[in-house]
């Protein structure tokens, strides 16, 4: 029992472990980061896994020479579009059915839905950089059964930018001293950075509906 606690841990925050399973897995370290950009991206049921401070984590330890940048930058643009295709052929699958079942939260639907009805197809793209709506987005995509040939376009070019941008971010600015001494610091402040066009868009709906 405790193995398994300590397994969903490490995923859990493998951004902030991301040494210590260096140092452990080696070169399996890269099927690690793949899995795990995988399944948050692919499974819906999964949003709560690291992404952006995940990206950025690995970018810095490749700065470090910890990591191969070119080999986790191409592996994890693998992950995140084979994830994001993953989750758009399961809500197409469901269909409207997905609404009925009870493990995935309406709340989060109905708010993904209405970043569709807000941004069109460029959704897709955008919700890369929203925690929680990255993960619904080809969910929700699916159940509306938006065109695959449209939908693996924004997913092919989301996924690019979305891991090129945070790795590269940490693999040339995850070093400066500051960055290194306060890493933990940096990771919460990425995670609230991410998480900022959420807060803006409760506090809006919050508005609208007074």
């Amino acid at each position: 029992m405790a193995f398994v606690k300590n397994l969903i841990d490490l995923f859990l925050h493998l951004d902030q472990y991301l040494d210590t399973v260096i140092r452990q897995y080696g070169v399996w370290t890269y099927g690690i980061l793949f899995a795990v950009i995988f399944v948050e991206t692919g499974l819906v049921i999964m949003p709560f896994l690291p992404g952006d401070s995940l990206l950025f984590a690995a970018g810095t330890f490749a700065a470090l020479g910890s990591l191969n940048i070119w080999y986790v930058v191409g592996l994890l643009m693998i992950a995140a579009v084979l994830g994001d295709t993953v989750n758009y052929s399961i809500g197409q699958y469901l269909g409207d059915r997905a609404y009925n079942i009870k493990w995935i939260k309406k709340e989060y639907l109905d708010k993904t839905h209405a970043f569709f009805e807000k941004h069109g197809g460029k959704a897709i793209f955008l919700a890369r950089f929203v925690p929680i709506v990255r993960t619904f987005a080809p969910f929700v995509a699916g159940i509306g059964k938006m065109s695959y040939s449209y939908f693996i376009t924004y997913n092919f070019v989301g996924a690019i930018t979305w891991v090129a941008l945070f790795t590269f971010a940490g693999y040339f600015f995850g070093n400066i001293p500051f960055v290194r001494d306060n890493f933990e610091l940096v990771i919460i402040a990425i995670i609230f950075i991410s998480i900022l066009p959420m807060v803006y868009e409760w506090w809006k709906s919050r508005r609208e509906a007074k």
